[in-house]
């Protein structure tokens, strides 16, 4: 641990304001392809006679701005602000930075939605960029192993707060599992193929997403309530469950299907064990966050907040739906987008948001407006609940209409007033992007460092407890 006599880390704030306004760029974008597609649920005839504005095109433009674009340039934010905080030593290189933050939205972001509009693409899910693209993402992981990793290796293994375990975890596996679930399934037919590409529908969520957004959870909490993490050895308990048991998961996307009931069956256990190892993480930070509630004053640290209830949600959610009985009911009807929204929209993009908005507040010469992130909040919190509450009812629905001999297309016209509360909720939730924005880019300089009144470093090493010390 860091005492008081050591030196202050270099952040690179330069980094961190890049791939921030990066972030909120590509989510404007992304956010708008996924309006448009439930949209033309209700309206099918907008953007006929345009190929490059059909459904399928812009919802996997949808899918992988959110995840590459939105996601992986906020978790890169908050990488270069905590890594430096985390180990005493600053990143590898800002010249490695500026070209990881060329190549992963130039090279990676741009062309792949170009390429995907233009009807080039892969059809397989969170992997929808073509292998061209691929090759670039995986550079792109080189690239931020290079630079994010040797700081902690150079400091010591045996020191290592769960941040910083979350964050190797994450960025290791990541690079391993992208190629399998991308690359793999091109070449390997049939229902092998799809079984290596139900493990990456997980490990995209599981080892890229979960890792770096639980990361940003374990360490703002502690430096934004100023009290240590409730037990080190929970933290730790979680880790090693999650990285165990997450891949195991994939197969229960399959559930019924030609796979191997075996490997099904295991799909099915593991979720099971995984929802009890996150009401342990999940009552590590609660435990965590006594003394300032589930509300607090603090911007960054109410996103992370209602980060950590709605991992909760979704993670119970999603174990209770593996099940057989449970899954042969709903599997294919909207409760499962709404499952999906409730882990992206939800858990992951408070998640990075509050990480964001953390180091963005610490850096001394960025703009800051409170009052808008505080609307931010609300507004994304009513718009997450209206929308996972609308496409969760509404696969209810579905699924007893399927259950029944009413014709398909009645499940069609049931679910056609919850499609239009999906599409309604856009607005809080663009609302409340917008809002973000402009907490981010308004008000005075330095704002955000003034109202903490401490420095970024001091005011969180002596709370981050590493392996050794007393939970």
């Amino acid at each position: 641990m860091m005492s008081d006599g050591d030196a202050v880390p270099n952040v690179e704030t330069g980094l961190v304001y890049a791939h921030g306004l990066a972030a909120l760029a590509t989510l404007f974008i992304s956010v708008a392809f996924g309006i448009l597609a439930s949209i033309q649920l209700l309206a099918p005839e907008v953007g006929a006679g345009m190929p490059w504005l059909g459904w399928g095109r812009i919802r996997y433009a949808h899918t992988q701005g959110i995840m590459l674009g939105w996601l992986g340039n906020a978790f890169f934010a908050f990488l270069y602000h905590a890594v430096p905080i985390l180990t005493g030593r600053a990143v590898s290189s800002a010249r490695l930075g500026r070209w990881l933050f060329a190549l992963w939205n130039f090279a990676v972001m741009v062309p792949g939605w170009v390429l995907v509009m233009a009807g080039i693409s892969q059809p397989l899910e969170w992997a929808e960029f073509p292998i061209g693209v691929d090759a670039f993402v995986i550079i792109g992981l080189v690239l931020a192993c290079v630079q994010f990793l040797p700081p902690f290796f150079s400091r010591g293994l045996e020191s290592l707060y769960v941040s910083s375990w979350y964050i190797i975890g994450g960025l290791v596996f990541t690079l391993l599992a992208y190629p399998m679930g991308n690359i793999v399934p091109e070449i390997v037919p049939g229902a092998q193929g799809a079984a290596f590409s139900g493990l990456w529908i997980h490990d995209a969520v599981g080892l890229f997403v979960t890792p770096m957004a639980v990361a940003i959870l374990y360490f703002v909490i502690p430096a934004g309530s100023g009290r240590p993490i409730y037990s080190h050895f929970l933290s730790v308990l979680g880790f090693w469950l999650l990285f165990f048991v997450y891949p195991l998961n994939g197969t229960h996307h399959y559930v019924y299907s030609v796979i191997p009931m075996e490997a099904q069956l295991t799909a099915i256990a593991a979720s099971a064990i995984l929802g009890v190892t996150v009401i342990l993480v999940v009552f590590n930070l609660l435990m965590s966050l006594r003394g300032v509630g589930i509300f607090p004053r603090d911007a960054g640290l109410k996103l992370v907040a209602m980060s950590t209830i709605f991992y909760l949600i979704v993670s119970i959610q999603g174990s209770l739906q593996a099940q057989m009985a449970i899954n042969q009911a709903v599997h294919f009807s909207d409760w499962v987008i709404g499952h999906s929204h409730l882990a992206m929209l939800g858990f992951a993009t408070f998640a990075a948001a509050g990480g964001l908005v953390h180091a963005w507040q610490r850096i001394p010469w960025a703009r800051y407006n409170a009052r808008a992130l505080t609307w931010s909040y609300w507004l994304l919190l009513a718009g997450v609940v209206m929308m996972v509450a609308s496409l969760t009812a509404g696969g209810i629905v579905e699924a007893q209409l399927w259950q029944s001999d009413e014709p398909w297309l009645e499940s069609v016209r049931a679910a056609r007033p919850f499609w239009i509360l999906r599409s309604l909720s856009a607005i809080p939730i663009a609302a409340g992007f917008i809002a973000l924005l402009v907490g981010l880019t308004t008000g005075p300089r330095g704002a955000g460092l003034r109202a903490i009144d401490s420095d970024p470093v001091r005011e969180v090493t002596p709370l981050l407890k590493r392996a050794g010390e007393p939970a």
